[in-house]
């Protein structure tokens, strides 16, 4: 898989979440630029380019000679607006590590999307923080893309789907349950006992109007919450 989102949107993603939370009110005077950058490990130069898109969003107001304060009112549509899960007391920066990728017949207990007999079958190891959050399989119709190997895939699969194959996921159904854990689970991801694992079931559309992605996503509830906000 190829390598994390550049470190200037990882930033702008975390904030965004943040605000997003209500963990960064409307308001809210950021500490200066350089002393952030060093809390943050990175240059001075990284911030600012976070720092700008989040201007651009107007989600950021930044005033010469005061500093950088916080608008919530401006647009929080990131990279991982449709990912749901957040840490207990919210936020969090979402990360994936792949598991596997392979492409198959669509098995039968899945539910009907796409206009194809294959998907590809994607499972990752999801991370909050870079704490063990969730795993999840995702199944790509195979009308999409003829074939997908780990080094095609990058950390955000929508981002990757809009980049990459021509298509944005414009509408997402999510359905909420509890379940097992798969047994395919890696052990990092530790939600124990196995039966308290919250389920996500979604069916992803693109927007041309076509289903083409169905999931299952298990979470630990004692590291993460599904939340979903509407303004």
């Amino acid at each position: 898989m190829r390598g994390p989102l550049p470190v200037h949107m990882q930033i702008s993603e975390m904030l965004i979440r943040e605000i997003a939370a209500g963990r960064l009110a409307d308001g809210a005077r950021l500490p200066p630029e350089r002393d952030m950058a060093a809390e943050l490990g990175i240059a001075v130069g990284t911030l600012r380019r976070a720092l700008a898109d989040l201007t651009k969003r107007g989600l950021l107001e930044r005033i010469h000679g005061s500093g950088n304060y916080i608008r919530s009112r401006g647009d929080l549509q990131g990279v991982y607006a449709f990912f749901r899960l957040e840490r207990i007391g919210g936020g969090g920066l979402p990360t994936a590590d792949l598991i596997s990728v392979e492409a198959m017949d669509k098995p039968a207990d899945l539910p009907t999307f796409g206009s194809s007999d294959l998907a590809h079958r994607i499972r990752r190891l999801r991370r909050l923080d870079g704490v063990p959050a969730a795993v999840e399989e995702i199944w790509l119709d195979g009308s999409r893309v003829r074939s997908l190997s780990p080094d095609d895939l990058s950390e955000s699969l929508y981002l990757h789907y809009r980049a990459a194959l021509g298509f944005s996921i414009a509408r997402i159904e999510d359905r909420v349950s509890v379940a097992p854990a798969p047994d395919w689970a890696p052990d990092a991801f530790g939600a124990q006992p196995p039966t308290s694992c919250g389920c996500i079931e979604r069916i992803a559309w693109a927007g041309d109007g076509d289903s083409v992605e169905f999931s299952r996503s298990w979470f630990d509830p004692g590291v993460a919450r599904y939340v979903s906000r509407f303004r």
